[in-house]
């Protein structure tokens, strides 16, 4: 039997939405906001009938404590107010419903029949997710590896909750569509969705991005025009790469997040914003702090929660779903079926992917445009990944070439793989030719990419023709 809690500090109110009630549910009764923390706990209720006006905390406050501690339980507000603007604040602050006392009884029990089965429903929807992140899947996001796995189980928890974000990763991991799917999940869903890349606006202009401007704050500032904080009252705003923003917009950012108000270029006027932030970096903020470059103040108030998506290389485990599902996805839009054989497998998990899963997107829509047949071969895969040479040094740049390593052996053993091979492909892969370039004989290379396991993209092992 499902429980509902009515909260109202009028017994005579109390005892008539009991007797309502109390045929099809069970019932538990609190007099204020406080004792119903209480009952909250002990109770664990399906459903919350409460009342606006409370001793002590009020209806409304009380209601905006409960989103802000991530509760999603229903609330049918209950009110002697006949106002639009109670109402409206309280739907905006999360009530699943709002009736003006005089109500038929039988509307009341509609109502609340009708709540509790959508929030069944969620429930159901909610378990669904959970189980999909845990086998590797998060909205759009595909990942099966136990570090995509974390990621979508963190940002799961913290989906339901208003508080700040911070997702760090290299360019490609897709820390948008986290964002996307992170805002999808909260009460803040269908309401909207703001996007600024940082790095993409001038410093100019970044400015009147975020907090918009008056009418003759600038040459060319014809008219009034809202920024992007107050594009996203009531939704998400997701700054994206906010390592590059400037200091001086770091500081208001800052102040805006602490405020919840803003003030547009050229005005006086103080505007209360109600936004919830996501940010994403692909910067070192604790090293960019070091240097000056990020403040530290926001750097703590923008990292309440971190998620960190690893780069492609570090997860290849996971490529060949990512590829499946690119394949039946560009397959789909383009009038066509295709698949990878073993080979052309072999290349994409060998590739280092510098670009991350955007490039592999990418990569497979190439290949299905470029392909003949319905079966993807080496030769349809883009250059560098059939050679497995990335177009960009920046798996290098990270320490992959082993500049990183603390450990002598272990960075002179990734120093051999990356030259050797960087040297076999500039040969097109011929060992004799190569082996002769840099000095070594046939059998010794032979031995030393046996050793350092050294293998060319789509092949399983060294063997013993000129080309590997």
């Amino acid at each position: 039997m499902k429980t509902i809690l009515i909260v109202d500090d009028e017994p005579a109110a109390r005892y008539g939405l009991r007797r309502a009630l109390e045929s099809r549910y069970r019932i538990a009764e609190a007099d204020s906001a406080e004792s119903a923390r209480d009952a909250l706990l002990t109770e664990k209720p399906d459903l919350v009938l409460l009342d606006v006006v409370l001793p002590g905390q009020d209806g409304l406050s009380f209601l905006e404590t409960l989103r802000d501690q991530g509760s999603a339980m229903p609330v049918l507000m209950v009110s002697a107010l006949d106002a639009a603007k109670t109402a409206v604040d309280a739907l905006r602050l999360g009530a699943a419903d709002y009736l003006v006392k005089g109500f038929e009884l039988d509307e009341l029990r509609q109502r609340v029949a009708n709540l509790l089965k959508l929030a069944s429903l969620e429930q159901e929807n909610d378990s669904l997710r959970r189980q999909l992140a845990a086998e590797g899947q998060f909205g759009a996001m595909i990942g099966r590896s136990e570090e995509m796995r974390r990621a979508f189980e963190i940002a799961d928890r913290v989906a339901p909750t208003d508080s700040t974000v911070l997702i760090l990763g290299e360019s490609g991991t897709g820390k948008d569509l986290l964002a996307q799917e992170i805002h999808e999940r909260s009460r803040r869903a269908g309401k909207a969705f703001v996007a600024v890349n940082c790095a993409a606006l001038p410093e100019t202009l970044i400015e009147s991005e975020l907090f918009g401007y008056e009418r003759g704050a600038f040459t060319g500032a014809a008219q009034q025009r809202r920024g992007k904080f107050e594009q996203a009252h009531g939704g998400t705003l997701f700054l994206d790469e906010i390592g590059d923003m400037n200091p001086v917009t770091q500081a208001k950012v800052l102040r805006a997040l602490e405020n919840r108000t803003i003030e547009r270029l050229g005005g006086s006027q103080t505007i209360p914003v109600d936004v919830r932030v996501i940010s994403a970096t692909h910067r070192d903020l604790p090293s960019e702090i070091r240097s000056g470059k990020f403040r530290e103040d926001l750097f703590y108030r923008l990292r309440v929660v971190t998620i960190e998506l690893p780069p492609l290389r570090s997860h290849k485990g996971d490529v060949s779903v990512l590829a499946n599902a690119f394949l039946k996805m560009h397959g789909a839009r383009l009038g066509r079926s295709a698949r990878l054989n073993q080979e052309s497998l072999a290349a994409l998990e060998a590739y280092n992917w510098p670009g991350n899963v955007r490039e592999l997107k990418n990569a497979l829509e190439r290949s299905v445009v470029m392909g003949r047949g319905e079966e993807i071969l080496p030769s349809d895969l883009p250059n560098e990944v059939a050679s497995g040479q990335p177009l960009t040094s920046k798996e290098n740049a990270n320490g992959d070439a082993g500049m990183g390593e603390r450990d002598f052996r272990e960075a002179k053993r990734k120093f051999e793989i990356a030259w050797i091979t960087k040297e076999l492909a500039s040969h097109r892969w011929n060992v004799s030719r190569t082996a002769a370039t840099i000095g070594l004989h046939r059998q010794s290379l032979q031995e030393k990419l046996r050793e350092l396991g050294i293998r060319r993209p789509g092949r399983d092992a060294v063997d013993d023709d000129s080309n590997l």
